[in-house]
């Protein structure tokens, strides 16, 4: 059969799957699992070479999808191709991620580029002997991890969700965020999350989490993939089987959960289960021993006992599992070239973002030539991934005109986001009614630049409220900690925008300095919400679960008494506060 032959026995097909009308009955494909007899032809006539890159997501350095960047950032990493299209080219790959470091999204967000980049690239793959459209994919969590951010709709994050106790807030932020991402000519998230965060020393979920609480966690985690799937975005439930209870980063370490049966059933996997009886389109694994569940000492990632037996066997998961990235400390205790195989064989489909495309691309290829992969277990992965580019209309429409940048930083998205994020304001603690703060107090702001002090005093003097900025790196020196105090002199109160202070000695003695000069201290927690852990004493402690621009308007609004806060904690603050507690005026 010839190549020629080929590519329009493919196009055809993928027009019948585009257009069920128009294809042959009952084989045709379309809603109840139709089409899977085209999607098996395809598969059929594709190399060994061709299957192996559907199953890769790698991430390209570039603003253009023909732009030589890798040469220009002196990256060490191999990367195999220095752009989008020669990578598409010699890896045949099934999607591309989106990073502000790959300079794929600027900040601000370039809208005219991202959409032009998302299109170019689809034209690369639909050139290709298999013209088969990309996954193109971010993580846009909304919060702490959004890589697109102003001018778009930008959301105060999971935690902040759930402390304004709206499901519907959670639907609304998912469906404006995957109308916005589509806009760019992204069809793949990497959200929502899903780990219950019960560990308050948790170092990389924290406020990402939406609660300490499973139900909240399922309710408000399935709210989002029904706003995500409602506007035709896949969506990502994340990191199975549960990265909420550890005190170790996976980026740089290997996390153990030492959860028995009971407790991941009740706790970890609760989530996980609604979202899979919501349809969830993709689940992404962590790179997470869990001894109760396989006790080898593999993470879940390498795991054939989790992802096999317990996602797809146990919870009868049919749609795509996808790694975290192969980059990360906790996947690479086995060799590079490894890392992949043990990945596919333990179950994934997609294997994200390795750190060496070369050596992930040819360790996968030689296992599936030596039959140490078969072929059959190779298409299965493949067939889903069709499936689910065809479920989400790639093959119908995989580009993205430019009038739907219109789309991005509605004024009344932009409302709704700035109302979600002022309910979801928490106070737990507030002697001698020190706020609001009152007209003519002196206020000093500080803390780390992370906490955004210097533009949170700016948004106080906007209220007319006298006050002034300093910051301070995320770990104050000496130096400025003294600076701190001396210009405390002739300040009323000072308000401290803490960014995980509760693991920050340092931060902590920039708070007791400042406490020992005897005038009221305001923590303001612009991440995590444990920091009175560490400091008790402070007068008063107001969260924002976030750094966002958002976060630190709505913050203002608080603080100058316009709004009162409404919150209620969604963890527990061990020692000191209540789950659902909270303070207004």
């Amino acid at each position: 059969m010839t190549s020629k032959f080929v590519r329009v026995l493919f196009i055809v097909l993928a027009f019948m799957m585009a257009f069920p009308s128009q294809s042959l009955g009952a084989s045709s494909p379309g809603k109840h699992g139709k089409g899977e007899g085209w999607i098996k032809r395809i598969v059929k006539h594709m190399t060994v070479e061709e299957k192996v890159g559907q199953v890769f997501i790698i991430h390209v350095y570039g603003k253009t999808a023909e732009d030589p960047a890798y040469e220009q950032t002196n990256i060490k990493q191999k990367r195999g191709a220095k752009n989008f299209v020669e990578a598409i080219g010699k890896y045949h790959l099934g999607g591309v991620i989106y990073f502000n470091w790959t300079d794929n999204i600027g900040i601000p967000v370039d809208k005219a580029q991202v959409n032009k980049l998302s299109n170019d690239i689809q034209k690369a793959a639909m050139k290709q002997r298999m013209p088969i459209p990309l996954f193109v994919s971010t993580d846009q969590e909304g919060g702490v991890v959004a890589r697109v951010t102003e001018p778009g709709t930008v959301f105060p994050g999971n935690m902040a969700l759930a402390a304004a106790q709206s499901a519907d807030y959670a639907k609304q932020s998912a469906s404006i965020m995957g109308l916005e991402l589509k806009s760019l000519g992204i069809n793949l998230n990497f959200a929502p999350d899903l780990d219950v965060n019960v560990n308050p020393n948790n170092p990389v979920i924290g406020v990402r989490s939406f609660s300490e609480n499973p139900d909240v966690v399922s309710r408000l985690g399935v709210a989002q993939v029904k706003g995500y799937q409602e506007q035709n975005m896949m969506a990502t439930a994340k990191h199975f089987p549960g990265h909420g209870d550890t005190d170790v980063d996976s980026h740089s370490g290997l996390p153990i959960i030492n959860h028995d049966l009971k407790t991941l059933n009740e706790v970890d996997l609760k989530p996980f289960k609604a979202a899979i009886h919501s349809g969830i389109d993709a689940i992404m694994t962590g790179h997470l021993v869990v001894p109760a569940l396989d006790d080898s000492g593999m993470p879940a990632t390498l795991s054939k006992p989790i992802l096999t037996g317990v996602l797809r066997e146990k919870m009868k998961f049919k749609g795509l599992i996808i790694t975290d990235s192969l980059g990360m400390s906790g996947a690479n205790i086995v060799p590079p070239d490894r890392v992949p195989v043990e990945a596919f064989k333990a179950g994934a489909d997609i294997l994200l973002n390795p750190p060496d495309v070369d050596v992930a691309y040819s360790g996968l290829l030689n296992a599936v030539k030596s039959g140490e992969i078969s072929e059959k277990r190779l298409d299965q992965s493949v067939a889903r991934i069709l499936k689910a580019k065809m479920k989400r209309g790639l093959f119908h429409q995989p580009y993205v005109k430019p009038d739907a940048l219109s789309q991005i930083g509605l004024p009344e998205n932009l409302q709704k986001a700035e109302n979600m994020t002022d309910q979801s304001i928490t106070m737990i603690k507030n002697e001698n009614h020190t706020l609001p703060i009152q007209q003519g107090d002196k206020v000093l702001v500080t803390g780390p630049s992370l906490g955004k002090p210097l533009e949170l005093a700016s948004a106080l003097k906007e209220k007319g409220l006298t006050a002034s900025g300093f910051a301070t790196a995320a770990s104050p020196t000496a130096a400025e900690i003294a600076s701190a105090v001396n210009q405390m002199a002739g300040k009323d109160l000072v308000v401290v925008t803490a960014y995980t202070a509760n693991t920050n000695s340092a931060q902590q003695n920039l708070v007791k300095a400042l406490q020992a000069a005897g005038k009221p201290v305001v923590l303001a927690s612009m991440r995590n919400p444990y920091d009175i852990m560490a400091l008790p004493d402070v007068t008063a402690n107001i969260l924002t679960y976030g750094n966002q621009n958002v976060s630190v308007r709505s913050l203002a609004k608080a603080l100058a008494g316009e709004i009162s806060p409404g919150g209620k904690l969604p963890i527990t603050i061990p020692g000191k506060y209540p789950f659902g507690f909270g303070l207004s005026y």
